[in-house]
């Protein structure tokens, strides 16, 4: 297991190597992916029993992943 980002890990074993958040098996991009539908902070909190900070974490670090890449217009 290797943390990435704060509270977020990866591990080939877990969810296919797919960044997860630390300490469970929940991926990041279910934790992005549902606040980007438009559920709350707290449903996704009760859904997969995560902390506030643990929910933070996964958006922050998806945004540092869109801050990385590079688009070039045409």
């Amino acid at each position: 297991m290797k943390e990435i980002f704060p509270q977020v890990t990866v591990d080939a074993k877990v969810q296919f190597g797919k960044p997860v958040i630390t300490g469970t098996r929940v991926p990041v991009e279910v934790v992005v992916g549902h606040i980007a539908a438009g559920d709350t902070t707290e449903a996704v909190m009760k859904e997969y029993g995560l902390t506030r900070a643990q929910v933070l974490a996964a958006l922050k670090y998806a945004a540092k992943l869109v801050g990385e890449e590079m688009l070039i217009a045409k």
